[in-house]
């Protein structure tokens, strides 16, 4: 008796696209090759204000003042 070495099933193929506008076509002319069963688009969570905000302590997007007179001056240029 032989031994039959099955293909692997659930293959992925990953695609870096750099013009987003082009999507729907790409995920269109993907979905329309044989053997391809589903074509998905993750998408990117979107943050809180809260998580933008602690994400601009961490990357120091933050300014300090010591009163409001000196952020309206700086304001006002």
């Amino acid at each position: 008796m032989a031994n039959v070495a099955t293909a692997p099933t659930g293959g992925q193929i990953l695609v870096n696209i750099e013009n987003i506008s082009m999507l729907r076509d790409i995920k269109k002319a993907i979905s329309m090759v044989r053997g391809v069963t589903k074509v998905t688009v993750p998408h990117i969570k979107r943050l809180s204000s809260y998580e933008r905000s602690l994400r601009d302590l961490d990357e120091g997007r933050v300014y300090g003042y010591d009163s409001l007179d000196d952020l309206i001056k700086e304001i006002e240029g």
